[in-house]
């Protein structure tokens, strides 16, 4: 008989916020690129998306997700992928204070000092 005691438990807990994300219902394309796009037209994308992300109740939790799982396509959080490539860059190449281990990870950014553009799940 499997012993189910050494399954992992239910974890929807670290999913349920995006049962609540302003991006739930929006058409995922205004979060994620079409191949090619460029210059005017990505901005103007990538400012709307973020528009969606600036109301969102969980825009952190959104952030600190991409963040954490190093998301490499998409607004999330309100942070665009050279926003996240950026953030993570930053992180690596910091160096350790006296007396630790290695350098902090990066965290999500709080909502008043991230960027206007916020990436959000879509379901």
């Amino acid at each position: 008989m499997a012993d189910f005691s050494r399954l992992p438990g239910p974890n929807a807990d670290l999913w349920d916020w995006q049962l609540i994300a302003a991006c739930r219902g929006v058409d995922s394309s205004l979060f994620f690129h079409p191949e090619g796009e460029r210059g005017a037209a990505r901005s103007a994308r990538e400012a709307s998306a973020k528009e969606v992300c600036m109301r969102c109740p969980v825009r952190a939790e959104c952030a600190a997700h991409a963040l954490a799982v190093r998301e490499p396509y998409g607004v999330w959080g309100g942070l665009t992928e050279d926003e996240r490539e950026e953030l993570l860059g930053r992180a690596r190449h910091r160096t350790p204070a006296p007396g630790s281990a290695s350098p902090a990870p990066a965290a999500a950014p709080a909502p008043e000092e991230a960027p206007t553009r916020t990436p959000t799940p879509h379901n």
